[in-house]
């Protein structure tokens, strides 16, 4: 090496052993926040006082016109799931069993409808609704024309949108719409589950952790780099 004694040689790669150890250590607690922040659980269910079909307050819509016809909803009594995570606020049943396909002409129509949706969120002690629409529509054993378009599309954090309590950091997401499957489609048939997502701005993203550790370690790359063009 041009310029360095033998003890300054050491003492350059103490210091590249100490940052080495930082890093190991910071990409170490890097993965450790990371897995505590996904193990965050949060528990909630559907299946409260407010979850009805606005025009009868009940779980069960039947059809306004046509063969005999019910869109029945389920609601999920209750599930823990880790945070952030894809989730299931319940299912629409939808039946028909005298409806034939669309060739043979006999079917069922419902008239336009809405529906609340009550997410009670057990672990932050907060409820909202998501409102669902419905212009309504044809149905036959092969065919559903029922739409429900959902707002708001978000509940929480803190009291954003909250009929009760606060989320906290938690938050509840759902899809702009849920089409519901024909009476002869799906498993069980006619079955439509509402699908959500629920997360928390609490949680830092893994992704933002493991790129700040790897900062640290591509600083010790590049001075090492450096070193090795001077010598």
């Amino acid at each position: 090496m041009k310029g360095h004694t033998k003890q300054e040689e050491m003492k350059e790669e103490m210091k590249i052993t100490r940052v080495g150890r930082a890093c190991s250590i910071t990409g170490l607690t890097v993965l450790m926040m990371a897995a505590t922040a996904s193990a965050t659980t949060i528990t909630y269910n559907t299946n409260g006082s407010g979850t009805h079909f606005v025009s009868s307050g009940t779980l069960v819509l039947n059809n306004s016109s046509g063969v005999g016809a019910t869109l029945t909803f389920i609601p999920n009594v209750g599930s823990s799931t880790g945070v952030p995570s894809n989730v299931d606020f319940g299912d629409f049943l939808l039946a028909c069993p005298t409806c034939t396909t669309q060739a043979g002409g006999t079917g069922s129509f419902f008239n336009a409808f809405s529906f609340d949706l009550q997410i009670t969120d057990t672990t932050d002690g907060a409820t909202g609704l998501f409102v669902g629409s419905s212009t309504g529509g044809q149905v036959f054993s092969d065919l559903s024309g029922l739409t429900i378009n959902w707002v708001p599309l978000i509940l929480g954090p803190g009291t954003t949108n909250a009929s009760g309590g606060s989320f906290g950091s938690t938050f509840f997401t759902t899809t702009t719409f849920t089409g519901l499957a024909a009476p002869n489609s799906g498993t069980p048939p006619g079955d439509t589950t509402v699908q959500g997502f629920v997360g928390s701005n609490a949680v830092p993203e893994p992704t933002t952790l493991v790129l700040s550790g790897g900062g640290l370690f591509g600083l010790l790359i590049l001075r090492r780099r450096k070193k090795s063009s001077a010598e």
